[in-house]
């Protein structure tokens, strides 16, 4: 018997250094890059990059009203989409979780994977040929003297909130099939109705999948900036500044410390999350 049969936790210990060491210089590597060029400058006149340690790019971030502005609406952004995203996921997860049949389960399943499998652009430009001018919504709402809200900030509020749904719907669907089917049969017997079930047995059940999809939901939101140019017209969210600083700009510093924001965000928002208890019960 070799040694690695004798001591399995050497054996795990070797099987998992590769990646972790691969993660600690690809992801907190790269982390840890952003976060010194954030800290360099771009001077006016050269366009090179000022290898000299500053918060000049920081302090135009808190004292220019425009950026404080973006800052806002994109948080404001995610957490809509998240809130969205959770009720509409909460019934298609309940009716899959605790009312379809097995087989049903897995096409229902398959049917919330399937938009995964499409090119993000593809349903990007979808919604918009939805939101222009002679696009299906107009015709729809042509007839009650409504007209499409064109693109904007609905727009991108809408198609974002499509394209992260499942991402929602899956964690929800995995905490409510943990619940077992005896709590309801219990509420039922004392007296309970159908929906004081769902407020207090529920809703608490399913709590930790919302937690964990949430995460998904706000981050992505967080971070987008390509269905902003497609669908958001002149709507400007962090994203979208950092691409134009990184791009037409090639302002590298300011990009980095634009990119910092929802790093901290996303910390922040972790670590109540994990507060909550709820990651600990996933």
């Amino acid at each position: 018997m070799s040694i690695l049969d004798r001591r399995p936790g050497l054996r795990v210990g070797l099987l998992l250094t590769p990646p972790m060491l691969w993660l600690g210089a690809a992801y907190l590597g790269a982390l840890g890059a952003l976060l010194i060029t954030s800290l360099w400058t771009q001077n006016d006149f050269t366009g090179t990059i000022d290898r000299v340690w500053t918060l000049e790019n920081f302090r135009t971030l808190f004292t220019v009203d425009v950026y404080r502005t973006i800052t806002v609406r994109t948080i404001g952004l995610a957490a809509l989409v998240t809130v969205i995203d959770a009720v509409l996921a909460f019934p298609i997860a309940l009716y899959m979780a605790k009312i379809a049949s097995p087989r049903a389960q897995r096409l229902l399943v398959i049917a919330v994977l399937m938009p995964l499998w499409a090119s993000y652009l593809v349903k990007a430009y979808a919604w918009r040929g939805m939101f222009s001018a002679d696009g299906p919504i107009e015709w729809i709402l042509n007839p009650f003297g409504l007209s499409t809200p064109g693109y904007g900030l609905a727009a991108t509020t809408v198609t974002l909130a499509y394209l992260w749904l499942p991402y929602m719907i899956l964690p929800v669907y995995a905490a409510l099939e943990r619940v077992p089917d005896s709590l309801f049969e219990a509420s039922a017997d004392l007296g309970a109705g159908s929906v004081h079930t769902l407020r207090r047995v529920v809703l608490p059940m399913a709590f930790p999948g919302f937690v964990a999809g949430s995460i998904f939901t706000f981050s992505l939101t967080m971070g987008d900036y390509i269905a902003v140019k497609i669908v958001g017209g002149t709507t400007q969210l962090l994203g979208n500044v950092v691409y134009d600083n990184q791009g037409a700009a090639n302002n590298l510093p300011f990009a980095a410390a634009v990119a910092t924001i929802p790093i901290v965000v996303m910390l922040g928002y972790l670590a109540a999350a994990r507060r909550t208890g709820a990651l600990e019960s996933l």
